[in-house]
């Protein structure tokens, strides 16, 4: 006899759609920090349209993108939609997870029911005239990230998602292991493969902010695995030798330098040459680690406003700063002297082509790239994951929440 709610963990008959479901959920009238902003609720299970994908969700990935939608800040993830005319006065996010194909719509031909898949985070107009043209999707005006600008994503027990975000789960990873990485591993990924000339090529030096982080722990092992020499920036020693035992060449810790944030003005003599004097220090400490003389060919960045200045400074020339976000701010400077004159490029990235995810899941499935699971809490921890990295005091690597997977 069907239900028409089924408990956490509780497997329904394949195939069979409850009316209801249990999901953390945003409010606009709780946004602020992430343990106030999410909240276990029972809502209606969405219903599917031509093309689109019912995914009984085991688990969820992690990111910060939620921790925004949770504030409220940038972005107004519910006012935005309503101003688009979606009805929902509420938010369900999680832009990436793994789960069982649960029902499909109409012209579904790739997946089945019954079918175990990684999801992707990003969703697109396939009919939009810029990709019929030819545009990679991720560069269309119809973009956007699933789960966070969409609806009902991973953080609940059913997820809603489009054809082309179902991938095959490889065997060897757990339901946590195989929610966790794809987001941060194909957004490194793109950042270090997809901006021709400017890829990872053997022997390359590459500079990676936030070394311990999610983003961080698969740029790592993506540089090492295509022959290049990664060296990170952490905040401290401990995630230093997380990195060190992921394969990175060696670590700078940057608690040790002073001369973060925005450029001085180029008029003040005295605060342009401190500001030199604190980027040049950090640039010997690459060369310690290097050793050689030799500036990074590419940067991969996400910090943004506080770091900007020594990517573009320390970068070699004709080399890329290639960029997927501003966690530290938007209002990042640029000197052009070193952008123009050393012929360097700044690159824009964000997420990843379906064929660059493929490709990660392929390393993660052939175990050259360890997912790095370093946090799995319960669905009901939801909120206080999304505390812990909205407050920088989450574990080094990739977090994940189980939603219907049975606890190890």
């Amino acid at each position: 006899m069907t239900k028409d709610l089924y408990d956490i963990g509780e497997l329904p008959p394949l195939g069979v759609v409850p009316a209801r479901m249990h999901a953390s959920v945003i409010r606009p009238e709780r946004y602020g920090p992430p343990e106030q902003g999410f909240a276990m609720e029972v809502v209606d299970v969405p219903s599917l349209g031509p093309g689109q994908i019912l995914v009984w969700v085991m688990a969820a990935g992690i990111n910060y993108n939620n921790v925004w939608a949770s504030l409220g800040y940038p972005y107004d993830v519910v006012a935005a939609r309503q101003k688009q005319g979606e009805p929902e006065d509420f938010h369900i996010g999680g832009s990436e997870g793994s789960g069982i194909v649960w029902a499909v719509g109409e012209g579904v031909t790739t997946v089945s029911v019954g079918d175990e898949v990684i999801v992707t985070g990003c969703v697109w107009d396939e009919s939009a005239t810029d990709i019929r043209m030819g545009a990679d999707p991720m560069t269309s005006s119809t973009q956007k990230a699933w789960g966070y600008e969409t609806n009902y994503g991973s953080f609940a027990q059913f997820a809603r998602v489009t054809e082309y975000q179902c991938h095959p789960k490889p065997a060897n990873l757990s339901w946590e292991e195989a929610a966790c990485f794809l987001l941060t591993g194909a957004t490194a990924y793109r950042q270090l493969t997809g901006w021709a000339p400017h890829t990872v090529e053997p022997g390359d030096p590459v500079l990676i902010w936030g070394g311990a982080g999610g983003l961080g722990s698969m740029a790592i092992q993506i540089t090492r695995i295509r022959g290049g020499i990664p060296i990170a920036v952490v905040s401290d020693d401990e995630r230093g030798k997380f990195c060190l035992e992921l394969g990175a060449e060696g670590y700078i810790n940057r608690k040790e330098f002073d001369h973060w944030g925005r450029l001085p003005d180029i008029s003040d003599g005295a605060a342009m040459g401190k500001w030199m004097k604190g980027v040049r220090a950090f640039g010997t400490k690459f060369w310690e680690i290097l050793g050689e003389r030799k500036a990074p060919k590419i940067v991969l960045e996400h910090s943004g406003q506080s770091t900007i200045p020594t990517s573009m400074y320390l970068c070699d020339t004709a080399g890329m700063v290639v960029i997927c976000g501003g966690t530290t701010g938007y209002n990042a400077d640029v000197d052009l002297r070193f952008l123009w004159m050393r012929q360097k490029r700044l690159q824009g990235s964000h997420f990843a082509s379906t064929k660059q995810c493929r490709q990660v899941i392929a390393l993660a499935g052939s175990k050259k790239l360890d997912p790095c699971l370093s946090w799995v809490g319960g669905f009901e921890e939801t909120g206080h994951a999304h505390q812990l990295m909205h407050e920088n005091k989450h574990p080094s690597g990739n977090m994940a929440v189980r939603v219907n997977a049975p606890a190890a």
